[in-house]
């Protein structure tokens, strides 16, 4: 990166007005120009957002299969909803102001049914101000979106919150990562392969149900793994979940001839998309980051992920709570457990609660959260 001191603030900062212009609009329904990337749950929709988390479970994309199961078909793989509402991320307002996705509480009351058409409404919840480690001060976003369908009404709710940050400030005096070292890990061919031996034991309940009686509190959930990081990696979550603002060509400049600040200039004078952190290096680093690294949303997936391959497919995930930690770079490797925290009952069903955690390769947090699963019981057997 070009670093003459006449280039060293490129980037609009945060400001008291922008925090107030903020503020001014908690509880505005969100507009979006954008169309959601997806607005009906096709099987192609659903395959595309599995595939993308690396989920395999063939309940999100073989109908032959989903066939044998109570819902006759397939269903929707909870976490896609994060590809149906361009309005709700909370990246409204600050233009120029860098926006990480920073966590989801998510609820849900129904499953996604194959080709469910599905709406959403989202407004701004709450401004906090911040004080991080990663650029000083941030503002945190939070708005709050519902899910719908035209034939049953509102099947999910969620809030998302982002982190607002001076771009300049997390580059130039940003504490959380250590900037003389080299943020990518080297791995023998042995300590990849060991890795990768994860996937091969991965733990799918699938058809065989757990039930709630079964279930006993402390009780681990079967690890699961997650990497290497790679740009090839995030591109793959992007083809299910559509990318914010990633368009060619003429949809490119009509975008940021409508929104200026979306294009980010490199130094070659070359406008991208600021999106582009997720696999340029020069980007990544403009705005603090070690590397290039991965969504947030995708890390909650992946968080849900390692419970429904646990729950199986008579389990419902009914919350999911997320909160991420730390830029997962190229070249990490993740592992995320979980265990059961409570065990309790309403005058319907019997549920779960599990803490939930995703470390990397050097044991540093790179998110945490908790989901409570709701699942049959066994006395409804008899």
């Amino acid at each position: 990166m070009n670093t003459d001191a006449a280039d060293t603030k490129r980037f609009p900062r945060i400001t008291d007005e922008m925090v107030a212009a903020m503020r001014a609009r908690i509880g505005e329904r969100l507009k979006d120009p954008h169309v959601a990337w997806i607005t009906e749950a096709t099987l192609d929709n659903c395959r595309h957002y599995a595939f993308g988390v690396g989920d395999d479970n063939p309940l999100w994309w073989d109908p032959e299969y989903a066939q044998t199961t109570p819902y006759g078909d397939v269903i929707g793989i909870p976490t896609m909803l994060f590809s149906c509402s361009p309005g709700g991320l909370g990246l409204t307002g600050m233009p120029g102001i860098h926006a990480m996705f920073a966590g989801c509480d998510f609820t849900w009351y129904e499953n996604i049914r194959r080709n469910d058409p599905i709406q959403s409404a989202a407004f701004i919840k709450d401004i906090r101000e911040k004080k991080t480690s990663f650029a000083g001060r941030a503002i945190q976003q939070i708005h709050h979106i519902d899910f719908f369908t035209p034939s049953r009404g509102k099947i999910a709710e969620c809030d998302l919150w982002n982190f607002r940050t001076d771009r300049d400030e997390a580059r130039e005096k940003g504490q959380k990562y250590d900037r003389t070292k080299d943020p990518r890990t080297c791995y023998s061919r042995q300590q990849m392969d060991e890795f990768l031996s994860l996937y091969e034991n991965e733990y799918v309940r699938g058809a065989q149900p757990l039930y709630w009686e079964d279930v006993t509190e402390g009780e681990r959930l079967p690890t699961i793994a997650k990497g290497p990081m790679t740009v090839s990696g995030f591109i793959a979550y992007v083809q299910g979940w559509g990318g914010i603002y990633i368009r060619a060509h003429k949809l490119y400049y009509k975008q940021i001839k409508k929104l200026p600040a979306l294009a980010i200039y490199d130094d070659y004078g070359v406008p991208d998309s600021p999106e582009a952190v997720h696999w340029r290096d020069d980007f990544a680093r403009m705005v603090g980051a070690p590397g290039p690294y991965d969504y947030g949303s995708e890390r909650c997936s992946w968080m849900a992920h390692l419970v429904t391959n646990w729950m199986g497919d008579l389990g419902f995930l009914h919350r999911l709570q997320v909160k991420v930690r730390w830029h997962n770079a190229i070249g990490d490797l993740l592992y995320l457990r979980g265990n059961v925290t409570r065990k309790w009952r309403d005058q319907a069903a019997g549920y779960v609660d599990i803490a939930l955690e995703a470390r990397n390769q050097d044991d540093q947090l790179s998110a945490d959260g908790s989901a409570t699963v709701r699942l049959p019981s066994s006395l409804s057997q008899r």
